[in-house]
């Protein structure tokens, strides 16, 4: 019987780490990993969870949308291709145990930490590094604790922080098209086998804040996870609108 499954069904006996949002599993190539997108939601710290009806698979062609966008501009990511709909096959990468955050509108926890108003316009855009670990709640870091935790080099955080604005320009100038404000987003990266710094994890309504142009009420621009986090209601309809707006672009 397991002959004549499909490559990503018999993937699914090799998983190698669950996450919030993505299951991981190993493929017969070693430094090729097959990554599983869920409906799931949390918000948090987890400590919201909930189901997004489609959100996987609308997440997997947002992010395959945008790393194609991305690798023809010249940034490099762990994208190689997508299987099925809900699957994307990834470089194997050694995770750098940041989390980058890039804020060119005030919201969220900048607004709660420094009493900015929400909705103000960060010129030139914040560039931040936070611990990616769960039990600490992926505190906010200054360069002195990242080395002092060994968590990455003084040459890596100088390369990841130069790929993340290049990065923001291409996704902001890509979603103006879109007629959506980029407000803010989370990025990931990790290296590769010959050493390479690479973007890696997805960029999507999960992971960014999307205000659609096109609206006035604050409330019915949002695009993004706020929805879930908020309980503003028609989550999966804004997570639909956000690729339809990205597939028409791209």
């Amino acid at each position: 019987m397991s002959e004549s499954r499909s490559p990503s069904e018999k993937n699914l006996e090799k998983k190698l780490y669950e996450g919030k949002a993505k299951i991981l599993y190993a493929t017969d190539n070693p430094e090729i990993l097959l990554t599983r997108y869920k409906d799931d939601a949390t918000a948090f710290n987890a400590q919201k969870k909930g189901t997004i009806a489609g959100k996987g698979q609308i997440n997997c062609a947002i992010s395959r949308h945008l790393f194609e966008m991305l690798e023809s501009a010249g940034v490099p990511t762990h994208f190689v291709d997508c299987p099925t709909p809900i699957e994307m096959r990834v470089k194997r990468l050694t995770i750098v145990p940041l989390e980058v955050i890039v804020r060119n509108v005030a919201a969220g926890s900048l607004c709660k930490q420094t009493g900015i108003e929400l909705g103000t316009v960060i010129e030139p855009a914040i560039v931040e590094f936070c611990y990616k670990n769960d039990d600490f709640g992926d505190p906010l870091l200054s360069e002195g604790r990242i080395y002092a935790l060994e968590l990455a080099t003084p040459d890596q955080v100088e390369e990841i922080e130069l790929m993340s604005r290049r990065i923001n320009e291409l996704l902001t100038d890509f979603f103006k098209q879109c007629r959506i404000t980029l407000v803010d987003f989370k990025l990931e990266f990790g290296v590769t086998s010959d050493g390479t710094i690479v973007l890696g994890d997805e960029i999507s309504p999960d992971t960014c804040r999307l205000w659609d142009d096109t609206v006035e009420d604050p409330k019915a621009r949002v695009l993004d996870k706020d929805r879930f986090r908020q309980d503003l209601g028609n989550v999966e309809g804004a997570y639909q609108r956000v690729l339809e707006k990205v597939v028409a672009i791209a």
